[in-house]
């Protein structure tokens, strides 16, 4: 599956004649998970070759019967790697700072370890998560707080550093007020700040559909595998975080995604309103 980019339109799906086949073949024979069978569906009619059909996604979710995120994240999480416009999904979140206040109890011989635990807070700090999923790379950037400004430094490195070469970066993020191009107009000159918003394609979580974010997944990893326990000091959570991004990254540990809307709606009901 190749991409190419058609003025004025979003990410458009274009499939070889062997991809078409082995989609076509895989409904025929109706063995794969419903899940599989909806994806295939839908990018058979999202295929613009010249054999494809290239429906847009309202005509994909009325043919379908499915929703507009399904079809969407289908466009984008299933999209080939492609240098020149790297998918990159941005989240952050914040982390308590606690170091020991009381010298530990001293061991005599022949008594057990007595520990006597005392602990200060020692202020927070902001990590934004950019996670690349199709590359397996991701980036976290630790900050003192999480401002507008704080975000558009973020993408500027993100734009600037780690995806210099790239033509267009596809962002996905969820609805947080500072995640606007306005923030980078705050933290930048008018030029600069175009110019950096004119680095990315914009998109955005639908409302309690913030999981569609891959970096929260993310997130969560680095919570269970490097944040689970007292951290003192921004110094030490900056080293920290950096060997786990540093492993991660060496073994080009990438998302299964396996969460659909479908379970979505079962799982997360609470955060759904009533129809």
């Amino acid at each position: 599956m190749s991409a190419r980019e058609v003025p004025g339109k979003k990410y458009v799906v274009c499939l070889s004649a062997e991809e078409r086949e082995q989609l076509q073949s895989m409904i025929r024979k109706g063995k794969s998970s419903a899940q599989r069978l909806m994806k295939a569906r839908i990018l058979l009619k999202a295929d613009a070759s010249e054999d494809g059909e290239g429906w847009s996604d309202s005509q994909i979710v009325e043919a379908l019967e499915t929703s507009l995120t399904t079809v969407s994240r289908t466009r984008h999480y299933t999209r080939p790697h492609d240098p020149d416009r790297p998918l990159v999904c941005l989240d952050e979140t914040t982390k308590q700072l606690t170091k020991e206040t009381r010298t530990p109890v001293p061991m005599k011989k022949g008594q057990p370890t007595r520990v006597d635990y005392e602990y200060e807070r020692n202020g927070t700090a902001n990590m934004f998560m950019m996670f690349a999923p199709l590359e397996g790379w991701r980036h976290v950037k630790v900050t003192e707080r999480r401002t507008a400004i704080d975000y558009a430094h973020a993408l500027k490195d993100l734009s600037d550093v780690h995806f210099a070469g790239a033509k267009t970066i596809v962002l996905v993020q969820d609805n947080l007020n500072t995640h606007t191009p306005a923030s980078l107009y705050e933290a930048f000159p008018a030029p600069e700040a175009r110019r950096l918003v004119e680095r990315f394609e914009w998109h955005y979580t639908p409302k309690h559909g913030s999981w569609l974010d891959l970096a929260e997944s993310e997130l969560g990893v680095l919570a269970s595998q490097c944040l689970d326990h007292r951290i003192p000091d921004q110094k030490t959570l900056v080293a920290e975080v950096a060997a786990w991004q540093g492993n991660r990254n060496r073994h080009h540990a990438t998302a299964d995604w396996h969460f659909t809307t479908e379970k979505a709606r079962i799982k997360l009901k609470h955060l759904y309103p009533s129809l």
